[in-house]
């Protein structure tokens, strides 16, 4: 698929940009109540267990600035799933992101759920330059939670893929601090942010064209970026599937392994929830990644 915002209009593009447009009555809050209820009753589980350990981690003097962690007790070191969470870097938090623990933890992984600091309060800069910072953290702390620092792979969902692909395509950031990951699983991401200056989902994001380009994955070098999964619902926008098609092109281009995966039967919303649940294409997709590193 090409991107075609260039030749839209504002309406056009609004439309294509906004994933509710694609769900009944355009309206998304079951999903986001969902995603809550199903990461409390998961968390609650795992606080219950005896065989593993949950943690909050502070990366940053706001309250913002933590990462929920649940880490496996026994056959440590373990790989960790990362997940970085939607919401158009506007909505959402760690704790609407803790549901797929419960699955990481079963195929004996440890999970964590980064929180960061949301537009307006913080831009889109300060969002990126928080994201590398928690991977870092992780990292850096990762024989103390007995996780595996070179079995380290980041999952973005939606802007969190965004988010993501910022932090793998360019691991180092602009302090030369390698963030560590080893594989990155991105899904319904936005990878060129131009198209959304002129509609309303930049009014909070104050983007201009110069601030969109320089935190557009799809316009970055992506040489030495870690074997990566992409994935859409099969319900989707067309340029939503279009933004994922594009940037796995362009990861090719560079030398990494990509796998594309379009999901049936899901939208923009609800593949998410299949992250690392088993006996589903991205979940069974997912564990092959991390198998694979």
């Amino acid at each position: 698929m090409t991107l075609n915002w260039p030749s839209m209009t504002d309406a056009d593009r609004q439309r294509e940009y906004s994933p509710s447009s694609r769900v009944p009555d355009g309206d998304i809050q079951p999903y986001l109540t969902e995603y809550r209820r199903a990461s409390d009753a998961v968390w609650a589980r795992i606080r219950e267990r005896t065989d593993a350990s949950t943690h909050v981690i502070a990366y940053g003097d706001a309250d913002s600035q933590t990462i929920d962690v649940a880490v496996p007790t026994t056959d440590r070191p373990v790989p960790l799933l990362v997940f970085i969470h939607g919401g158009y870097w506007q909505q959402l938090s760690a704790a609407d992101s803790r549901f797929p623990a419960d699955a990481c933890l079963a195929r004996g992984w440890g999970f964590a759920a980064i929180d960061y600091t949301l537009a307006p309060e913080a831009s889109l800069d300060q969002i990126v330059d928080e994201c590398r910072r928690a991977i870092r953290v992780l990292a850096d702390r990762a024989d103390s939670l007995g996780i595996d620092a070179t079995r380290l792979v980041v999952a973005g969902h939606s802007a969190g893929a965004h988010l993501t692909a910022m932090a793998a395509i360019n691991p180092e950031g602009d302090d030369g601090d390698h963030t560590g990951i080893a594989g990155a699983v991105l899904v319904s991401g936005i990878f060129e942010l131009e198209p959304l200056i002129g509609t309303s989902i930049n009014e909070q994001l104050g983007l201009d064209r110069e601030a969109a380009r320089r935190n557009s994955p799809l316009g970055l070098d992506a040489a030495g970026m870690a074997t990566a999964l992409v994935a859409y619902g099969a319900d989707e926008t067309s340029e939503f599937k279009a933004q994922s098609d594009a940037f796995a092109r362009h990861l090719e281009a560079a030398g990494t392994t990509v796998t594309m995966l379009e999901v049936a039967g899901r939208n923009h919303f609800d593949v998410i929830l299949e992250l690392a649940e088993p006996a589903t294409p991205l979940g069974d997709a997912v564990d092959r990644l991390v198998r694979s590193i």
